[in-house]
């Protein structure tokens, strides 16, 4: 009797000792991932994601962070002028308690950004300036014309559709 009790208990201590917690339970606001660092909670989200490939998202934390973002496809079904489109802002507190905002567009033209903080280009020198206007008059042009550029090629997607059959969507 004494003995078939003994092993019992042995092979459990073994069992028990030798199994180590993978998934320790949350403990309040301790970060088990960064220690040292306390958790910020999510006090909103959401996600929206339509079968047209548009979407919108935004979240904000209890730190003061707030991300939005939306985007959707342009001229759809317009072969050579299709283009994504995404716009959106997100907005921190720098550790020196400035608050930070940008906002931003990207689409057939680029990426931009616009913010406070960001740097912006200095003033064209006044020489410069006027060379330009001489520039722009010599070429038959006034100078809040746009130069000409060469001709950019298009934006093309790599996405390529799960689905057999192309789908149209109003817009």
């Amino acid at each position: 009797m004494f003995l078939p009790l003994f092993i019992l208990v042995c092979l459990y201590t073994v069992v028990y000792a030798a199994s180590p917690n993978y998934f320790p339970e949350y403990r309040g606001q301790q970060n088990n991932f960064a220690p040292g660092k306390n958790v910020v909670p999510i006090l909103s989200e959401s996600n929206e994601s339509n079968p047209d490939g548009s979407f919108s998202y935004s979240y904000s934390t209890g730190d003061g962070q707030q991300v939005q973002a939306q985007g959707y496809l342009k001229n759809t079904g317009v072969k050579g002028s299709e283009a994504e489109v995404i716009q959106g802002s997100y907005s921190y507190t720098a550790p020196d308690g400035t608050p930070i905002t940008v906002t931003y567009i990207a689409d057939e033209f680029g990426f931009r950004a616009e913010g406070a903080h960001l740097p912006t280009p200095p003033p064209i020198p006044e020489a410069i300036q006027k060379s330009l206007e001489l520039i722009a008059q010599a070429q038959g042009r006034s100078s809040g014309d746009r130069p000409i550029y060469p001709q950019q090629r298009p934006y093309r997607s790599n996405y390529r559709s799960q689905y057999r059959r192309a789908f149209a969507y109003d817009q």
